[in-house]
């Protein structure tokens, strides 16, 4: 049965990446980045643990703006622009009522200007204005959490679709009083896109296109800031019975997501982050726009690997997709394959 997962796995996403060039292999996970060179992949279990019910406190949030040449796939880099190093930046949790102090340091050997623009302040620029900071400048600002959600935060130095599409975007949820309903597994996902001057799969260090990012033409759709980054060693995890909740964003700074598990329904989507409203019940695909954020619960019935797509298909040929192993026991009840024994052998054959 693992090897008939595995063979369908291996099919599935070679079905969605048939156009791929023969090297562009998935970043950070069959491969290894270079002596020097940076993972920049940030995991998806890279996230605090709920808050639940407390008073609120005043919380620190520090951030460091890098620019850092990183694997964007096996045998080609990037140089991005990130907050702490990984893209998308820390994932920032505290619940509504929370007094939140924020500091960015630009990293003296940056070659730009940074700032970080919070969705969920309520105050000039998003803290963007008080947050500019020139290379080795540090900035802050201080705000209150009026409103539970899920917000997007990213650089906004001018022009800021060009620091957005480097990696300079994250997320903040803002808990309602109380928290969140528990669930038994949280993953932290964000889509972005990548314009490069040279075509999708080039070896080599890639470089920045501002004519295709005007044009809103990326070369890369990516998960985490890499081509088929939470495959391999970075992909999700749960097992039959859990329910997982799946934070999920659109950094951008173009194109709109239409999120999707292929073979699960979301049981309830916490639509566009609004915590407080009645989440919706069994949504097949939910609409991200860039710059939104959605949370969405799954509970895992039947065994094997789920890949996360953009349901805008060809996405998938040019980086976008993730996979969530599901362990435990088969319910042929749920889902039955119907290929016999001789079949599954022809098949590995054939493969």
């Amino acid at each position: 049965m693992n090897t008939l997962r595995t063979l369908l796995a291996t099919t599935a996403v070679a079905a969605l990446t048939a156009t791929l060039p023969a090297a562009a292999q998935p970043a950070g996970t069959d491969g290894h980045a270079e002596a020097g060179i940076a993972d920049i992949v940030r995991p998806a279990t890279d996230l605090p643990a709920p808050i639940g019910a407390r008073a609120p406190r005043h919380l620190t949030v520090g951030l460091e703006t890098t620019e850092v040449t990183g694997q964007l796939l096996d045998g080609a880099t990037y140089r991005y622009w990130t907050y702490n190093d990984k893209v998308p930046g820390p994932f920032v949790r505290a619940r509504v009522g929370d007094t939140i102090e924020v500091s960015l340091k630009n990293d003296e050997d940056s070659m730009m200007m940074h700032n970080v623009d919070f969705h969920a302040v309520t105050g000039p620029g998003g803290g963007g204005v008080a947050t500019t900071a020139a290379p080795g400048e540090t900035k802050g600002f201080t705000f209150k959490a009026l409103n539970p959600g899920l917000y997007v935060y990213h650089c906004a130095v001018p022009m800021a679709a060009s620091h957005i599409a480097n990696g300079m975007y994250g997320m903040i949820l803002v808990e309602p009083e109380g928290g969140l309903p528990p669930v038994d597994r949280e993953y932290y996902v964000m889509q972005g896109e990548i314009y490069t001057e040279e075509a999708y799969g080039t070896q080599g260090e890639l470089t920045e296109s501002f004519d295709k990012l005007l044009a809103e033409q990326p070369e890369y759709y990516v998960f985490n800031g890499a081509d088929k980054a939470l495959t391999g060693d970075k992909a999700l995890h749960a097992n039959v019975g859990e329910t997982v909740r799946i934070y999920f964003g659109v950094g951008g700074p173009n194109k709109t997501s239409s999120f999707h598990v292929i073979g699960e329904i979301f049981d309830q989507v916490y639509s566009l982050a609004s915590l407080t409203s009645e989440p919706l019940q069994d949504v097949q695909t939910i609409t991200v726009p860039p710059g939104g954020a959605s949370a969405v619960d799954i509970t895992f019935q039947v065994p094997g690997d789920y890949l996360l797509v953009d349901h805008a298909l060809s996405r998938a040929a040019r980086g976008l997709i993730g996979t969530i192993t599901v362990d435990g026991p088969v319910d042929t009840g749920v889902f039955k394959d119907h290929a016999s024994p001789t079949q599954v052998t022809q098949m590995q054959t054939a493969h």
